[in-house]
Parts: C-alpha cells; sequence; structure tokens
C-alpha cells in the first residue's frame, strides 16, 4: 500500500470510530506491508505518557446555585433602590447584618429544593413600591407571571419607641396569608421620609 493511503486510511479509521481505534493500534500491523516500519512506530509510542484534562460541565450550564446567587444579589440591590437616597445611608449598616441574610435564608429555604431548570423560569422584580407602600420585590414565575415568594418592609409606630421598619416576607404556598418576620430596624421617634426618596 502507498504511504499516503495508508496514513489516510489510519486517520479515516480513528475519526469515524471516535479514536476507538487509533493509528498505533495492533489491528494496524495486519494490514501494513512493512512491520518494520509498525514495530518502531509501536515502540516511539509506547514511551509516550498520556494526560486527560476532565472538564467540568457546570461551567457551561446554568445550575441552581447561579440562580440563587443572582437572587441574592438581586434581593440586596432592589433593597436599596427602596430605601433610596433618604432611608438607605441611615439603616444600610443595620440592613446588611441582620435583615440581608435572613431574606437570602428565606430564599434558600423557599426555592433551594427547586432544581435547576424551574430556577431558571423564575425572576425577581425590578420596581420596588415608593410613597409608604410595603413591596420591595417579589420573585416569581415568567411563564404564568405568579409570584412565588413576596418581601415586604411595612412601617410601624411602636407606643413611646417610635418607628420601625419591619421587614418580613409571604409564600404562595399559604396563598401570602402569614407574615414570616425577618427582622425589625429602628428609625427614630420621628416620621420617616416616603420610600424611593
Amino acid at each position: 500500500m502507498k504511504s499516503w493511503w495508508k496514513k489516510s486510511l489510519m486517520i479515516a479509521v480513528a475519526v469515524l470510530t471516535l479514536g476507538a481505534i487509533s493509528p498505533n493500534h495492533t489491528i494496524w500491523e495486519t494490514l501494513l506491508e512493512d512491520k518494520g516500519l509498525t514495530k518502531s512506530h509501536a515502540s516511539a509510542n509506547e514511551n509516550k505518557d498520556y494526560m486527560y484534562e476532565w472538564v467540568d460541565l457546570s461551567e457551561y450550564y446554568d445550575t441552581g446555585q447561579n440562580a440563587l446567587d443572582y437572587f441574592y444579589q438581586s434581593s440586596e440591590e432592589q433593597a436599596h433602590v427602596k430605601f433610596g437616597s433618604k432611608i438607605g445611608p441611615v439603616i444600610q449598616n443595620q440592613f446588611q447584618a441582620v435583615v440581608l441574610p435572613n431574606i437570602q435564608q428565606a430564599i434558600d429555604m423557599h426555592l433551594g429544593n427547586l432544581g435547576p431548570e424551574r430556577l431558571n423560569k423564575l425572576a425577581i422584580s425590578e420596581k420596588p413600591a415608593g410613597d409608604y407602600s410595603e413591596k420591595i420585590f417579589h420573585i416569581y414565575d415568567t411563564e404564568t407571571k405568579k409570584d412565588e415568594i413576596r418581601f415586604h418592609v411595612r412601617t410601624e409606630k411602636k407606643p413611646q419607641e417610635g418607628y420601625f421598619f419591619n421587614f418580613h416576607y409571604h409564600v404562595a404556598a399559604d396563598h401570602f396569608q402569614q407574615h414570616y418576620e425577618l427582622g425589625d430596624i429602628y428609625w427614630s421617634k420621628d416620621t420617616p421620609p416616603k420610600w424611593l426618596s
């Protein structure tokens, strides 16, 4: 057989068998006419070390943890939008220390057991309510447009103590009836400004 024909045949078989029969496979010894060439070719390949790299497929696919991380980050951003420039600087440290970890824990508790397919269908609302409305953000299903979790903050006046911001959330499982507490942050005895101001 001609040299170029042998090489072409080896390459074609290697490609068609997806590498199961490589060019240095023993099957070629019986097909090649020049045995001396085959043995020297085989002995040269015996001394080579092969190194395999394993690829982490999670780098290429959106996993559940990526979706949860997105909700964590977006929840913090939406809260800061809600607070505005007047309330935000005053309560920011307490919010970061007390309320935000509880928001993230609530997201984990209610969404963490959903699979990546279901999580990827969820989104976070991007328009917190202003004035004295409670809505910070909702996490909702993009296909059905139904809320899964609603995160709110209510302004409460406690006698002889002053104003507090009560952070809480509601879930679809109980038709948003129950308040799940996330924490309270003290404002002052003076009436707080409106949200988004």
